[in-house]
């Protein structure tokens, strides 16, 4: 889709003073404005601005004060993968100390 917008050379002046690209400044603010209102993901925000992982969303969103979205859910799920994850290390150190040197 192409949006044709037109701007006030005064509007101009202050929104791209530091020489930043016209057309990215617009799609950066759609995709931080539609993170914030949860129109957009992470994935939708990646997609928009072209980044090819999702820690440069991460990182952008930080950059532009965009805290990610991570529910109560969220934090339940990641530490019960970190309990997970810290039984099975030491799982196999214990499993490691039982064995007879080699």
């Amino acid at each position: 889709m192409t949006i044709t917008v037109e701007l006030p050379a005064a509007l101009e002046g202050l929104l791209f003073a530091n020489g930043q690209e016209p057309k990215r400044t617009v799609l950066e603010a759609i995709a931080l404005e539609g993170y914030r209102a949860d129109q957009l993901t992470e994935s939708e925000v990646r997609q928009l601005l072209g980044f090819e992982t999702r820690m440069e969303v991460h990182e952008f969103l930080k950059e532009h004060g965009a805290f990610m979205h991570y529910t109560l859910d969220d934090l339940h799920h990641d530490g019960v993968v970190a309990l997970q994850v810290a039984r099975g290390v030491q799982s196999q150190r214990d499993a490691a100390r039982k064995r007879p040197p080699a």
